[in-house]
């Protein structure tokens, strides 16, 4: 498994409990949740590295 960078996040609490929400609807944890949404935004911005884009076709 590829390392990870540990961050702290500051967010709004309402942000988070959508986030949380989003998350269980899709059974998924809140920190997977936010890696999904933050590689999705890349993919559509044009902005994805190059392995994740791989990761992603799968």
């Amino acid at each position: 498994m590829a390392a990870r960078k540990q961050y702290p996040l500051r967010i709004d609490p309402e942000v988070w409990a959508a986030v949380e929400r989003w998350a269980a609807d899709e059974m998924r944890s809140a920190n997977a949740q936010v890696e999904w949404i933050l590689r999705d935004a890349l993919r559509r911005a044009g902005r994805s590295p190059k392995k994740a884009e791989k990761n992603d076709e799968q």
